[in-house]
């Protein structure tokens, strides 16, 4: 495992986020993606819960927000596609392990693989160190940025999807199953941006309505000067403060850039805002991180 020094996590703490290179195994990265291997084997996603994922706002509305597939994912491991993979039919027009942008929210919760490694005792290390004391584990993704089709994310703050009160209370963990590099769409992120707030939310619409969430407030104007590109090797583990902005450009490579990612909440003195898209049910409530 990788030792945090507390100069790295200082460094977090200005910055917004933090790098940590080695923090995974080779195993370990392997293992997970031999599950998801099975996983994608088994998918059987009926024509009309065939969602295509999309990072443009009204897109973003109208193919997700409008999908009660979306919408109650938060406790399912459910199966999120590329734009342009499927025919009018709704038939595959690639190879269906090559139509995937991602799949979430709960392989946390109901895979083996994909729990050890949330909960492994590094993981929980980690979080001590930053100083959590009551952290539960909010959602998971599966992130493949396909070859050449991997879409783009537009410069976002996660907080505008997952928003607590006070702010500050969410952390993301995003691991690099393969080498992520300015060709196959590596992260990107505007050092110190998680001082300033954020200025845009993404809430459910009252019951019966058509989106089913909807954007309040609006994004700020980014430059492309602001952002820093941020590779990693496979193993390596960002930490991504829940305001810090950050963005990937389209994979236009011919190499993928799958991931495991993460996200947590200190539930100390910490509220939950009932208007997020991702609520906790009685199937599953957030579950601990300190096993």
């Amino acid at each position: 495992m990788a030792f945090v020094t507390e100069e790295q996590i200082q460094q977090f703490h200005e910055d917004g986020f933090l790098v940590l290179e080695e923090f995974f195994t080779t195993e370990e990265c392997d293992a997970m993606r031999e599950q998801m291997h099975k996983i994608i084997a088994k998918m059987d996603v009926p024509p009309h819960c065939r969602t295509e994922f999309s990072t443009n706002d009204e897109e973003q509305l109208q193919a997700q927000g409008s999908a009660d597939y979306f919408l109650t994912s938060g406790d399912k491991i459910r199966f999120f596609f590329e734009k342009g993979v499927f025919d009018e039919k709704g038939d595959f027009l690639v190879p269906k392990e090559k139509s995937i942008n991602k799949i979430g929210h709960a392989l946390h919760a109901y895979d083996p693989i994909f729990k050890q490694i949330t909960h492994s005792s590094k993981v929980q290390e980690l979080g001590r160190k930053l100083g959590f004391e009551k952290p539960v584990v909010v959602q998971s993704m599966y992130i493949f940025k396909q070859p050449g089709i991997g879409g783009e994310v537009r410069p976002h703050q996660d907080a505008t999807f997952l928003y607590t009160e006070p702010l500050g209370r969410v952390l993301g963990l995003w691991i690099a199953l393969e080498n992520a590099t300015q060709e196959n769409s590596c992260l990107w992120f505007i050092p110190g941006s998680h001082t300033n707030g954020i200025t845009r939310r993404m809430v459910r619409a009252p019951p019966g309505t058509i989106p089913c969430t909807q954007f309040i407030g609006s994004e700020r104007t980014y430059q492309d000067s602001q952002f820093i590109p941020v590779p990693i090797r496979k193993g390596g583990l960002i930490l991504i403060h829940g305001e810090v902005v950050h963005k990937s450009e389209l994979n236009s490579s011919e190499w993928s850039r799958h991931v495991y990612t993460f996200h947590l909440m200190e539930t100390k003195d910490t509220s939950w805002s009932k208007e997020n898209w991702l609520q906790p049910t009685p199937e599953l409530p957030f579950p601990p991180l300190y096993t």
